[in-house]
């Protein structure tokens, strides 16, 4: 199973976590984090999931194929 979609949903605590485990996928700016445009999410679906699993807040957010 691939990944379709990852999106954030608001409430960002900008730790970092999500780009220090998925740089390539994801981009921490001063006040939230973004999905970078482009990316191939199955090249990177176990850092994406990794990124998810440990994000405090829990929102990243994950849509499979």
């Amino acid at each position: 199973m691939g990944i379709k979609k990852v999106w954030i949903d608001e409430g960002c605590t900008v730790c970092n976590l999500c780009e220090d485990t998925a740089p390539e996928v994801f981009e921490v700016t001063d006040d939230s984090c973004l999905v970078r445009e482009g990316v191939n999410f199955n090249d990177h679906e176990d850092e994406i999931r990794e990124a998810a699993e440990g994000c405090p807040v829990e929102i990243i957010m994950i849509e499979d194929e």
